[in-house]
């Protein structure tokens, strides 16, 4: 039996020092406790990198995934199929994981042909459907999980009910530091003859230091020598989005507040031993974090079992950690109360040194080579178990269950398309053609593109400038008087046109929407949101069904993030009903349709059905949208079985011959976009395979058996004639292009990394 649990080779998973971030410390940790409680078996580390140029990783970190590339995890999943590893430890944080709600982890966890054991270090209590599908694939694929606190384990089983006898719950490990007097190290930073509070961690607005700051004024009424250091580097997303914002607002907080010289903020992220002597010279630690959905905290962890007296707010780890008279807990963004516990303790030597023994004992438990041990016999119980059952079922793999290569996603052309005003509406040739200036479409639809590339994880800097130029723009487009939208805006900066059309409008509702219900920067969440609520009121009195589609979607997307709008949610049902009116005074059996003609843009209505129905939960609209879009599609296939976009070289009336030529990339992105919205809602793969016939047209699968693509710069010719193809590559062609490619690409991340959509997902 000795032999058939021995565990000899440990992949741990995860961040890994000198990354900045508290997995990192913890995967970096844990691995080197493993490895020196048990020297006979070989200990390494995968790592994932948030940045291209990754990070000077010690020899202990044998492969890098890259964050956003899903292909990565794939070829991380073979690397560690070849290497013969026993166990792979998997640390889960939702944040350091590509795709939606982390889910490339998922497409990692599906390849391996061994037991995972995942350390789980947050336990949503209310998770987004993503969130929720995510970690449910996660528990189902691994061999057993761990968590840090009982209250994880409990809501593992009620939340997302993992079968109890996976559970482990092992402590947040900690250094092994004695229990010495804080005088001991004061000298070291000055503070000597000092009472020393500390907060440590990497910064970022949760963390709550601002209340400490504002409750120091009463303390330093009765303790004057009283100083507080706030040790840690902003946290590295935190200075990605919004810089040092944070940090010198508590600088200035305390500044008006005259407590500056009793405040010492430590902008470092230090190795270990110096957090060691930090940790020691201080009489109280205080972590005042502000959300209570917090179900491990690896500062308070060290601290605590450094025996440090606790003062902190009821977070889930420090309500179950503090309890039994080892720590203090405050209510959340209370100034007064921290001020009130924290001078209790520090006049009462008594009860504070108590707590200080209490904490150490404990904490006993808690040290690194102990935790070690508790992990080694979960990887045992592990191999014991062999690998999660819901694994071995999967098919083997092959060629076709690998995901489709697509282009590469290249921003070249739209880039050298858009200036500091916005997108150029057209070329010649490759040509940014500066005499027909620009619109509001093309800017709407290349706002909605870098927010795809965002989920992408894709060039996110070019993405980002362009999003706050296209975002400019619409704010600009705007006339607050007339609650419209212009169009047309010469290179000169002014408007050529009085008012834009409704379908304008409905495009810039459109991707104000999707800003809201998607954007990950709060600034552009804001902005669109305003604009969406000032624009979308007149959008009931429109005519054009496609001005009420382009809405549709982008009310969608708003009631992602903001479901409880009443107003937008009636708009919702006037635009549903005006749509579901207009299709059944055109509908006929041989005809199921919106119009007396297929025109342009078409597929948006049936896609605007089928998302609303969805959405809605009304199973009979999402039918009449299907329906329709079915219909659409078999008019829309060629005899040879390619994808065949109504021509816009007179369109398709009813009864009349139908225009074959020209063909427009517009026609080939609705489709695109619609039967991936189709597949969604009834995780149909014929849908998916009608997606693919519509992208393959831009491929060269069409009329001409030519590219319209460039896979060079990513632009697209401007439509396909009779006899060539139009060379002209703008701003609607190009990125009809890129929207379906990474729509395409988001779907195909979805799929890879999960059996089937389900019927809620996104």
């Amino acid at each position: 039996m000795e032999e058939t649990v021995k565990v000899r080779k440990i992949a741990f998973v995860g961040d890994h020092l000198p990354r900045k971030c508290g997995i990192a410390t913890f995967t970096s940790d844990l691995l080197s406790a493993v490895a020196t409680a048990h020297p006979e078996s070989q200990c390494f580390c995968v790592s994932v990198n948030d940045r291209k140029s990754g990070y000077d990783y010690p020899e202990v970190v044998r492969f890098e995934i890259e964050e956003q590339d899903l292909s990565s995890y794939l070829r991380a999943a073979d690397f560690l199929n070849i290497s013969n590893v026993d166990i792979v430890c998997l640390q889960h944080e939702f944040g350091i994981f590509g795709g939606p709600a982390g889910g490339h982890i998922l497409a990692f966890l599906r390849e391996l042909r061994m037991p995972v054991v995942t350390t789980l270090h947050t336990v949503l209590r209310d998770p987004r459907p993503d969130q929720r599908r995510v970690m449910q694939e996660i528990i189902a694929l691994s061999t057993r999980v761990v968590v840090m606190a009982e209250r994880g384990r409990q809501m593992l089983q009620d939340i997302y009910g993992a079968p109890p006898a996976k559970i482990d719950l092992i402590a947040h490990g900690i250094p092994d530091v004695s229990f010495v007097d804080p005088t001991f190290f004061k000298d070291q930073f000055g503070v000597e003859g000092k009472t020393v509070l500390l907060t440590f961690g990497l910064l970022s607005p949760g963390k709550g230091i601002e209340y400490v700051l504002k409750a120091l004024p009463r303390i330093l009424e009765e303790f004057p020598d009283v100083v507080y250091i706030v040790l840690g580097a902003t946290h590295p997303n935190e200075l990605r989005d919004h810089g040092e914002a944070y940090r010198m607002g508590l600088e200035l907080l305390a500044k008006k507040s005259r407590i500056e010289k009793n405040v010492i903020f430590y902008n470092d992220f230090v190795e270990l031993e110096t957090l060691k002597e930090f940790i020691g010279a201080a009489d109280l630690y205080i972590t005042p974090y502000l959300n209570e959905a917090q179900i491990t905290s690896g500062t308070l962890a060290y601290t605590f079992g450094a025996g440090k007296a606790v003062v902190s707010t009821p977070y889930w780890h420090a309500a179950e950690l503090l309890a039994g008279d080892r720590g203090v807990l405050v209510p959340f963004a209370d100034a007064d109360a921290l001020a009130r516990e924290v001078s209790a303790l520090l006049r009462d030597d008594i009860r504070r040194h108590a707590m200080r023994k209490n904490a150490y004992r404990t904490g006993r438990e808690m040290i690194w080579s102990h935790v070690a041990q508790l992990y080694m016999h979960s990887f045992e119980l592990s191999r014991l178990h062999g690998a999660a059952p819901s694994r071995e079922s999967l098919p083997p793999k092959t060629l076709d269950r690998r995901p489709r290569e697509l282009p590469a996603l290249k921003l070249t052309h739209l880039q050298r398309m858009t200036d500091s005003t916005g997108v150029f509406q057209h070329a010649n040739f490759s040509i940014p053609n500066f005499s027909e200036g620009y619109c509001t479409d093309d800017n709407a639809r290349a706002f909605i593109l870098t927010m795809l590339l965002e989920e992408l994880g894709q060039d996110r800097d070019s993405a980002c400038a362009l999003a706050t130029t296209c975002a400019s723009f619409l704010q600009y487009a705007f006339d607050p008087h007339t609650r419209r939208f212009h169009n047309h805006l010469g290179f000169d900066r002014r408007w050529v046109d009085e008012q834009g059309s409704e379908d304008c409008h409905g495009r810039a509702i459109w991707a104000l929407g999707f800003a809201v219900g998607r954007s990950p920067f709060r600034s552009f969440q804001f902005m669109a949101g305003q604009l969406f609520a000032q624009a979308l009121p007149v959008l009931t009195e429109f005519t054009s069904p496609r001005a009420w589609a382009f809405g549709l979607l982008g009310i969608h997307e708003y009631l992602h993030h903001l479901s409880g709008d009443s107003l937008v949610n009636q708009t919702r049902e006037t635009l549903l009903s005006k749509l579901l009116d207009l299709l059944d005074q055109n509908s006929a059996p041989d005809w199921l349709w919106f119009e007396q003609e297929l025109s342009y843009d078409n597929a948006k209505l049936a896609h605007a059905l089928i998302l609303t129905g969805r959405a809605t939960s009304q199973p009979d609209v999402l039918q009449r949208g299907l329906d329709s879009l079915r219909w659409l599609n078999q008019v829309q296939i060629s005899e040879k079985g390619h994808f065949l976009p109504i021509g816009s070289n007179g369109f398709y009336k009813r009864g009349g011959p139908r225009a074959e030529f020209d063909q427009q990339p517009i026609e080939a992105q609705a489709m695109v976009s619609a039967c991936l919205e189709a597949y969604r809602a009834t995780s149909d793969p014929w849908w998916y395979e009608q997606s693919q016939r519509a992208f393959d047209w831009f491929l060269g699968w069409n009329d001409l058996g030519l590219e319209l693509y460039s896979p060079e710069s990513g632009a697209c010719g401007d439509g396909l004639h009779v006899d060539r193809i139009n060379r002209n590559q703008g701003a609607e062609s190009t990125l009809a292009f890129l929207l379906s490619l990474a729509e395409i690409q988001l779907t195909q991340n979805m799929m890879t990394s999960f059996r089937k959509p389900t019927a809620n997902g996104n």
